[in-house]
């Protein structure tokens, strides 16, 4: 099992590391952060994918099922209207961006309304929301680990580090687009034998929901409001991740974004089937520490050694490449738009880079558990947010950065004080409601920029292109 382990995950670092040396070289941000806006159809298909579809999805989507039931399944419906919503937005902002030549959203949004203080807000905000999701990166390569045995020793976290160092100063975003594609192989791989496999060991389908508690197999009526809100600003949060929009601005073209919206539809499915772990886990009378062991110890209980060791260099090497392209994002965030002007170069960005993996790295080795999952919980509710500002500008509406800025600044202290008072929960219940916290909060922030001054679009040329005729338009 370990020999498995161990070999798959050289042979990726190899691919890694090797995909640097192919391409243009890697001295300026477009370049090392966005391969050169080079990607085709398939590429970003797997790069997108192995974004979204992260170690920790592997680990906690499941794990949810396994310690709440239905509810865990969320994740499935806030993914499904992801896409229609990424077909609504992202053509047109990867169109704005190749023009302007943008690599960042906080790029796109300081020049659309004309102010260095909206993008350092934007900026600020993903960078905030992202090295926690770094973090709970390594805590899913850590679980994959200790599943082989090794207890908590440090030196694996050590070791996924230093990959991760070098890939991104050696390769930029080629490393985790070339690693993607093994990565999603592999994780299909996994699904489809443990769809095989696992419920004939059980007894059959019908065998596993018997064995799950009748009120975990569906939603209580309470849970209904909660569920819906969590889902749908779930949907609207993940559009405006760093790594999701650094992924879709690497495409080669609009065209190539348009087609994604519709095919990465597919990984829904695949999505619904690790969901479906966490009730095989409840049937196989796995049990637990914690939620996220569920899965690892299913997969070695149920697999044999050689495979079950595949498995877990699955569930590793799913940290390593969003990981890998949630640090390459940030630091693009961090040198074009918070020290623009001051050395906002490719060396600076690896830097910057570095900087903000070892942040992930201590998160991990002394910080708390549970305040890593708070933390980008908390993520999601202030990466929501920036969502007026990204979507005022792609309709062309004209709004003063300053009213943007006030409305993101309340969101932002009101959906944290919401979490607070919930002891860190994404729920916090309003005239009876309770709903997710960052919608709450989101419409804090369109109430405080409602009453400073309604958005129009009459005479609103989009100032990124800086004619009428050039104003952005959603497809």
């Amino acid at each position: 099992m370990t020999a498995v382990f161990v070999t798959l995950v050289a042979v990726v670092a190899a691919v890694g590391f090797v995909a640097g040396r192919r391409g243009g070289k890697l001295d300026s941000i477009e370049e090392w952060g966005l391969a050169g806006r080079r990607f085709g159809t398939l590429i970003t298909w797997f790069l997108i994918g192995g974004d979204a579809y992260t170690a920790y999805t592997l680990l906690a989507v499941p794990g949810l099922v396994y310690g709440a039931g239905a509810n865990g399944f969320f994740a499935v419906v806030y993914v499904t209207l992801a896409y229609p919503l990424f077909y609504l937005v992202m053509p047109r902002l990867w169109e704005v961006a190749k023009r302007h030549g943008h690599v960042t959203l906080a790029d796109f949004a300081q020049a659309h309304f004309s102010s260095a203080g909206l993008g350092k807000a934007v900026a600020f905000t993903g960078i905030l929301a992202t090295v926690p999701y770094i973090a709970l990166q390594l805590v899913g390569i850590e679980v994959a680990i200790q599943a082989l045995g090794y207890g908590n020793s440090s030196w694996p976290l050590w070791a996924a580090f230093g990959l991760l160092v070098v890939w991104d100063y050696a390769s930029g975003l080629r490393a985790p687009a070339s690693v993607a594609v093994i990565k999603d192989v592999m994780v299909f791989t996994v699904v489809i034998a443990a769809m095989a496999i696992i419920p004939q060991r059980l007894g059959g389908f019908a065998h596993i929901l018997a064995a799950v508690p009748a009120k975990m197999l569906v939603l209580q009526p309470g849970q209904y409001f909660g569920f819906a809100t969590l889902a749908l600003g779930s949907a609207l949060a993940i559009l405006l991740y760093p790594h999701i929009t650094t992924s879709v601005l690497s495409a080669s073209s609009q065209r190539v974004v348009e087609r994604n919206a519709v095919y990465l539809q597919a990984y829904n499915l695949v999505l619904g089937l690790i969901a479906a772990l966490g009730f095989m886990a409840l049937a196989a009378g796995v049990h637990a520490g914690s939620s996220n062991e569920a899965v690892p110890l299913l997969l070695t209980r149920m697999m044999p050694g050689w495979f079950a060791g595949f498995c877990l260099a699955a569930i590793a090497i799913g940290g390593l490449v969003p990981a890998a392209v949630m640090a390459i994002a940030a630091a693009s965030l961090f040198t074009r738009n918070l020290l623009k002007g001051r050395g906002a170069d490719a060396a600076t960005a690896k830097r910057i880079s570095l900087g903000l993996k070892l942040a992930a790295l201590a998160f991990v080795l002394w910080g708390r558990p549970g305040f890593m999952i708070n933390f980008q919980l908390l993520g999601g509710i202030w990466i929501l947010q920036t969502l007026p500002a990204v979507l005022f500008g792609l309709m062309g509406w004209r709004v003063r950065a300053g009213v943007l800025i006030a409305g993101w600044a309340a969101g932002m202290a009101t959906g944290t004080a919401m979490a607070w008072w919930q002891g860190m929960g994404s729920l916090f219940p309003v005239f009876g409601w309770n709903g997710y916290s960052g919608l709450w909060a989101l419409a804090v922030n369109l109430a405080v920029v409602a009453g400073c001054g309604l958005p129009t679009a009459a005479g609103a040329a989009s100032r990124t292109a800086g004619t009428a005729q050039a104003q952005p338009r959603l497809p």
